[in-house]
């Protein structure tokens, strides 16, 4: 990846994109698997086998956005291919949305109960409605709220890449599935959202202080 495609940002931020474009594109690959005639790993939650159809196109949409999403916030890409980067961020939305309509099904009989399918409820709405914002705020000119929404709206899709880091490590760590499992359905996106806007604050701060306010 050359300067010019990571336009003003620091080493530091740069290899920060560097490390979620990689496990953005191994998780949305990974989760493509669901797409295939025979699941090639034994998955002990029935929910997924009760509804797979909705698991296909859930695992298909999200892992669409979770590819996309990484290469939407390279500003020299972005500036140098703004069509493209509309075009892809037009997929993206219609990504999300349907991932999201699909989810409903899944995540209102999650596994382990009543607890867990809250979090995946409530990671749905938000996630879908920060992206909502998103697309509104640019169809309104208003550009630097759109890019807030959207990483916003990516920290959320995110939520695929952490859940797949807390689950395992919850494992190996002894800790039961039926313990784990409503705790990550919350962990797997409240943090992430957290970390979101304190990149969002951070950022604004250090504009007022280059514009010195």
């Amino acid at each position: 990846m050359t300067v010019a495609a990571r336009g003003n940002w620091s080493r530091l931020a740069f290899a920060g994109w560097i490390l979620l474009a990689i496990n953005a594109a191994g998780t949305g690959l990974y989760s493509l698997r669901y797409v295939l005639p025979r699941i090639p790993l034994p998955i002990l939650m029935p929910n997924f086998f009760d509804r797979r159809g909705w698991l296909i196109a859930h695992a298909t949409c999200s892992s669409i956005a979770l590819l996309l999403g990484p290469w939407q916030f390279l500003p020299g890409l972005r500036a140098r291919f703004l069509n493209l980067h509309r075009w892809m961020g037009r997929i993206y939305c219609v990504a999300v949305l349907a991932g999201w309509i699909a989810s409903l099904p899944i995540a209102a009989h999650a596994e382990t109960g009543s607890v867990a399918s809250a979090g995946f409820l409530l990671l749905g709405i938000v996630w879908s409605g920060s992206t909502a914002m998103a697309w509104v705020s640019i169809r309104g000119g208003r550009v630097q709220a759109h890019r807030e929404w959207m990483v916003r709206s990516y920290a959320l899709t995110a939520a695929a890449i952490t859940l797949r880091i807390y689950l395992p490590l919850s494992l190996v760590a002894g800790v039961p599935f039926t313990m784990c499992y409503p705790t990550i359905a919350w962990m797997c996106w409240v943090p992430n959202l957290v970390f979101a806007e304190w990149l969002i604050r951070r950022s604004r701060v250090k504009k007022r202080a280059l514009a010195g306010f």
